[in-house]
């Protein structure tokens, strides 16, 4: 069966006096998979009426689309130039002995490279700012939009991204121990890794749930 199919199937038992609860039951004994019973019965709202009533479906324009990958460009912008910014002054503060030679020109790279991360924040991070509170402004004036398709791909796809960077972390830090050389200059850069991406992480994490838990009342 196709999804219209099961769709149909839930809008003919709630019509026929089912209980959403046994309809899930039944679908669900039939082999069909938790979210796709959730999201069929999501897709019709929970009032009081003689037939089934249809949640209205998110919209998506090109302006919410633009306004999502502008937000999360400016996110990973703003995380890696924070992480950098925060590696350069570990490297001014806790300088490395194979590089000391260089002296003047290793100082001199990593207050380029600092200058370089600021300007970068101070862009990025308002324009980050600015494009959230509008998104936040149009979801809470049409919560449907909470089930834009763009809004969970590219939230999915950004915990995917800093799932990967913490499992990273955390290997390069058991490494580091195996390997005797987890001195303080390593381990503080391997927190600022963590810490940002474990923010980022548990940041959208919080908020699909939040999603999840409107889209289900």
């Amino acid at each position: 069966m196709s999804d219209t199919t099961l769709a149909e199937f839930v809008d003919k038992a709630l019509s026929a006096g089912a209980s959403r609860a046994d309809t899930e039951r039944a679908l669900l004994d039939a082999g069909w998979a938790k979210d796709e019973v959730t999201d069929a019965l999501n897709s019709f709202s929970d009032v009081e009426f003689a037939i089934p009533v249809p949640r209205p479906k998110a919209r998506l324009s090109a302006r919410d689309a633009f306004l999502y990958l502008v937000m999360f460009a400016m996110l990973y912008i703003s995380a890696f130039h924070l992480g950098n910014l925060l590696f350069q002054v570990i490297n001014l503060n806790i300088p490395d002995p194979l590089v000391e030679g260089r002296g003047a020109r290793s100082v001199e790279a990593a207050r380029d490279a600092i200058r370089f991360a600021t300007s970068s924040l101070i862009v990025a991070f308002p324009v980050f700012l600015f494009t959230a509170r509008r998104i936040a402004k149009g979801v809470s004036e049409d919560p449907t939009r909470r089930g834009s398709g763009v809004r969970k791909w590219l939230t999915y796809l950004t915990m995917f991204v800093s799932a990967c960077i913490i499992v990273g972390d955390l290997i390069s830090l058991l490494y580091s121990l195996l390997a005797g050389e987890l001195t303080l200059r390593v381990t503080l850069k391997l927190l600022v890794v963590g810490l940002i991406a474990g923010g980022v992480f548990a940041y959208y994490l919080r908020a699909m749930r939040v999603d999840d838990e409107a889209l289900s009342q």
